[in-house]
Order: C-alpha cells, then structure tokens, then sequence
C-alpha cells in the first residue's frame, strides 16, 4: 500500500477543533514543514499537544489554537517560546500545564486504551490547582495509596518528522534520542510522517528493520517527503537547528505586526521559497548540531 501524501493532502485531512500531538522536543525534530502548511491553511480552535517549541508558538501567533497541553513550550536558548509567551500573557488560550512526566502519561494512557495511569507524580503541587478535573484514586492493594490519576491524552493526530521513510508507511528516526514520538503516535487514530528521505524500502539486507524503526507501519496513515521540512529545528544526522532565524523568529513577538511580516517573508511564498528565504539547502545542510 502506498501511504505517500503532499504537505496539502495532509493538511486536507485535518479539521477545525482536532487535538493534535506534535512530535520532537522544544527546537528538535519538528515537523515544521507541516506546521507551515498549517498555517497557510484556514484551520482554527485547534488543541496541540506535546514538549513544545517553535510549532505551539507559530500557530498560536496565527490564532489557530484554543487549547495547549504541554510540558514546556521552549527553544531552549531561548527559554520560554515567545509567542507562546505572548498569547498566554495576553490570555488568548486556554492551558493544561504539566510536567513532563504526567505528560508522558497521559500519552501512555491513551496508547495503552486506558482511562488514566495512576501516579504519586503532582500530589502536594499547583498540578492539581490548576487542574480541577483531575481526580485522585486510592490503591485497590493493602498499601491502600492516593494516587493521581493521570487521564488519557487522546489525539485525533500525531504529527512527526523522521529522517528517512518507505511508502509503506515504515520509518527510520535516527540520533541518541527518540524523544516521545513513539507515544504520540500510539496514542493518535492517525499518524501522517514527514521524511527527510523517501524511500523504497527501509528494510536492511536480512529483511528485518533496524531499530530506529520507533512505531509500526500500520499506525502510519501517510508519509511525505519533505528534505528540511524540520527547519528551523533540528534533524539529528542531517542538520542543526538554525538559531539565528529562531533569534530573527523570537524578535517577531516585539515588534507591531511582526508575526504579519514573518508570515509574509517566510510562510506565504510556500517551501520552496521558504528554503531560498533562510539561505538554500547548502546552509541548512550546513548547520551544526547543538552541543549541550
């Protein structure tokens, strides 16, 4: 079966007010291509979900987005994303603040097709002021524990990069860290893949698939192929994250109708003209992984 889409055809496929989990971490492995497609798209009253960066804030900055569950919404060097900043200052959104772990449990949860995990995570902290919603259960077993009971993030999709996809809908996402995308994609209906590489097959030689395979084909509903479509985040192996255009990105939130001239200058053109726009594929290419 061949799963291979367009940046649109993905797009086509997501509706106003859908939960959406996005994967990577902070400026890391961002399906930014997608996210741009997004934004040039009339989508709105979106949820997302996931350790944010550049993708929560972008889309926030467009007014697309109701709800945001995250653990942190940050580009690292930049420590609190700013337009993410901007909108949540200003009150624009609605918020589910956690901290990683009970983020990852809730995504847990929802792979898993439970209600809730429990947890000793957040009892005795603001997670629970915050969260009126969440409830707190006692252990069925003689340790008769409260616990928290974290609730399932259900995502109608999962939206991630990877470094090199078949048509089948198999990936390969290669560096020291999966981040979360395995989690993502098991608590989605759908998965739709952006690949640095498309290829035949990511099958090796004895027919089995190498471990950087995180989730299985069948979860994957569509792949595309998108070389630098994780720009301007990093794609380990491939290329560094670009933190001069983050920089140029964050002073945008300062300025009067900033998102506007972002917009204009390097989401409107379409992708093309977008890698033209912060240098060509050479420089991209080119850009360092951090070293932390």
């Amino acid at each position: 079966m061949n799963k291979e889409m367009s940046l649109a055809s993905v797009v086509a496929e997501l509706k106003d007010g859908m939960t959406i989990g996005f994967g990577g971490w902070g400026p890391r492995r961002k399906p930014m291509a997608l996210v741009r497609e997004i934004l040039r798209s009339p989508l709105k009253d979106l949820t997302l979900v996931g350790y944010g960066g550049a993708e929560m804030g972008m889309l926030c900055a467009a007014g697309k987005v109701r709800r945001l569950i995250y653990g942190f919404v940050s580009l690292d060097v930049i420590p609190i994303e700013p337009w993410f900043r901007k909108v949540r200052e200003a009150g624009q959104i609605e918020v589910t603040e956690l901290d990683e772990g009970l983020l990852l449990l809730g995504l847990q949860a929802a792979g898993h097709n439970v209600p809730f995990l429990p947890t000793p995570v957040g009892i005795g902290s603001s997670v629970l002021k915050h969260n009126p919603d969440f409830k707190l259960v006692k252990s069925p077993y003689a340790d008769g524990q409260t616990l928290l009971a974290m609730p399932a993030i259900r995502l109608d999709v999962a939206l991630l990069h990877c470094n090199r996809a078949d048509r089948l809908g198999n990936t390969l996402t290669f560096g020291p860290d999966p981040y979360f995308d395995p989690l993502m994609a098991r608590a989605a209906r759908k998965v739709y893949v952006t690949a640095e590489e498309l290829v035949d097959s990511v099958a090796s030689e004895d027919g089995e698939l190498v471990k950087a395979n995180l989730y299985e084909r069948y979860l994957v509903s569509g792949v595309v192929h998108a070389p630098l479509g994780a720009h301007p985040t990093a794609s380990h192996y491939a290329y560094g994250w670009d933190l001069p255009h983050l920089r140029e990105y964050a002073a945008s939130a300062t300025e009067d109708s900033g998102w506007q001239a972002y917009f204009d200058k390097y989401v409107a053109p379409g992708e093309a003209a977008y890698t033209e726009a912060v240098g060509g594929e050479a420089a991209i290419r080119a850009l360092p992984l951090p070293v932390l």
